[in-house]
């Protein structure tokens, strides 16, 4: 092969290694999504179980201020769980640990904990994925191969959205 030929073949090499990496970041993307919703859908089944939303349950701050007046007994702060609210915490509830097909049976609180931290996880793990599905589309894109379906100017403004605070 001449020179023009071996650089076009690497050059093609390259451009499907790079989209085979963006399709399975999509795919990635998709089954994160599957986790996300069902961990989502969890929570809201234990919030309903103990009568909370998010907004419901006062902060600790509400609580002292109804507290001072009644009884200089009493603990001035009182921890309150934003799931629980004033739900038993030890109340017993069934759990199927992530990624596992373990059925256990464990404290309330425990099982609302487990599911808050494992979906801050699948959100930070959304947002890394999302960010890479983008870089991988601006490198294509660069190269020419994503011209027909997205100019690289919208495609180079999607890739610098960033999400600021309101």
């Amino acid at each position: 092969m001449d020179d023009n030929m071996k650089q076009f073949h690497q050059s093609l090499v390259e451009l499907e290694h790079e989209a085979e990496h963006l399709l399975l970041a999509r795919h990635q993307v998709v089954e994160n999504d599957k986790l996300r919703n069902g961990n989502r859908e969890a929570l809201t089944a234990l919030r309903k179980r103990a009568r909370t939303t998010k907004t419901s349950v006062s902060s600790p701050f509400e609580s002292i201020m109804k507290d001072i007046g009644r009884s200089a007994s009493k603990p001035l702060v009182k921890e309150v769980c934003t799931t629980c609210g004033n739900h038993n915490s030890d109340e017993r509830t069934w759990m199927m640990f992530p990624g596992t097909d373990v059925f256990a049976s464990i404290p309330f609180h425990a099982a609302h904990t487990i599911l808050e931290t494992d979906h801050e996880r699948l959100e930070y793990e959304a947002k890394k994925l999302q960010s890479y599905v983008k870089e991988k589309s601006f490198i294509l894109s660069e190269k020419g191969v994503l011209a027909d379906k997205v100019s690289p100017g919208v495609l180079r403004s999607l890739v610098n959205l960033t999400d600021k605070p309101k």
